[in-house]
């Protein structure tokens, strides 16, 4: 039997189980066990269904080959070929579905997210560059119906960001931009480069799945928190209060800074904000380094050279190096249409799961 097909039967068996929680009196009784298998009954329906309809399929293709066994008339057997062949075209396309439905799902695939783009080389084209960026995944935020804001922003004179932080909220955002992380690049010619050169810089981007307080425990005596006075542009609070919060996590080492906000209370809780989101990918990042034998980080130096994308202004094409894709529609994903490049990377993803469940 293929692992699928095993894995499917526990699959169903564990439904079943579940709906006879759901009708135990004393399950019901309890709201919190209530909501949980509700919730787990309904991730399975669908794998359900799919499996019942490859089944009954299944049952169809043992009459049909039944019947080209017992018929003889050479006009009938021909539909029946024929209905056959729909037969096992269906059951192959459910085939496919059913595996990718039983990949191991991701838990923080459900989750806010909070991105972090910092200027990499290149100056302040690099910069100019986070502010595109920025832009770019608030944009796409908002295509998608998803609410946005900035937690930390670092602005330079000429308009750009030395590094900017944002929240994305909605459905699933965490399981579309997960695959962000990385060195992006841009070449394009400055607005201050009179020859007409074409420069090349990069920005480095972290994706981080917001945390909650359960999921990571901060102590008050692991926290230095430091007040000083906010610089740059922001308003006139900027230069006159200590507004400004700088949090360091002593036992990792993390420092987390925010001075956006008049108020040093909201600006604390932004910072802790990004801070647990910080310690929650440092632990996710640990327990894959130790299942894979091998520590690997999502942001690299920032140099050129380590890059998972590039965005080439001359040429009006952005191109994603790890799936070999390139798109000639530069403005339009700079304008936040990214769901072929996301949609791309996430079914690249599922196929390296799959190839990595068939070999095992």
């Amino acid at each position: 039997m293929s692992w699928w097909m095993d894995r499917l039967g526990q699959v169903e068996e564990k439904y079943e189980e579940l709906g006879r929680l759901l009708s135990d009196p004393e399950v019901i009784s309890k709201r919190d066990k209530l909501r949980q298998h509700s919730k787990d009954h309904a991730n399975l329906t669908p794998i359900i269904n799919a499996y019942r309809n490859y089944r009954d399929l299944e049952s169809q293709l043992g009459d049909v080959e039944e019947m080209l066994r017992e018929e003889k008339s050479s006009e009938v057997l021909g539909m029946i070929r024929e209905e056959k062949d729909t037969l096992l075209s269906n059951m192959a396309d459910l085939e496919e579905e059913l595996k990718s439905l039983l990949l191991p799902r991701d838990p923080m695939d459900d989750k806010n997210t909070i991105i972090e783009v910092r200027a990499g080389t290149g100056g302040e084209e690099a910069s100019l560059f986070v502010g595109d960026l920025a832009r770019m995944y608030s944009r796409y935020a908002e295509r998608k119906g998803w609410k946005w804001e900035f937690l930390s922003t670092s602005p330079t004179e000429r308009g750009g960001y030395r590094d900017a932080t944002l929240l994305i909220k909605g459905d699933k955002v965490y399981s579309h931009l997960k695959f962000d992380g990385g060195v992006h690049r841009v070449q394009r010619v400055p607005e201050t480069e009179s020859s007409g050169r074409i420069h090349t810089s990069a920005a480095s981007v972290v994706v981080m799945p917001e945390a909650d307080e359960v999921e990571v425990q901060v102590n008050a005596e692991d926290l230095r928190i430091d007040t000083f006075r906010a610089t740059g542009s922001g308003g006139q609070h900027v230069n006159t209060t200590d507004s400004a919060i700088r949090i360091t996590h002593i036992p990792t080492g993390l420092v987390v800074s925010c001075q956006d906000e008049k108020s040093q209370h909201k600006n604390k809780a932004k910072a802790m904000k990004i801070l647990m989101a910080r310690l929650l990918k440092k632990e996710e990042e640990e327990k894959q380094a130790r299942l894979d034998g091998v520590r690997r980080s999502m942001v690299g130096s920032g140099d050129r050279s380590e890059r998972i994308r590039t965005y080439n202004f001359p040429q009006g094409r952005v191109s994603d190096h790890r799936i070999n894709l390139t798109l000639y529609k530069l403005d339009a994903v700079m304008d936040g249409d990214l769901d072929e490049i996301t949609e791309a990377l996430m079914a690249s993803n599922q196929a390296d799961q799959l190839k990595s469940m068939e070999v095992a």
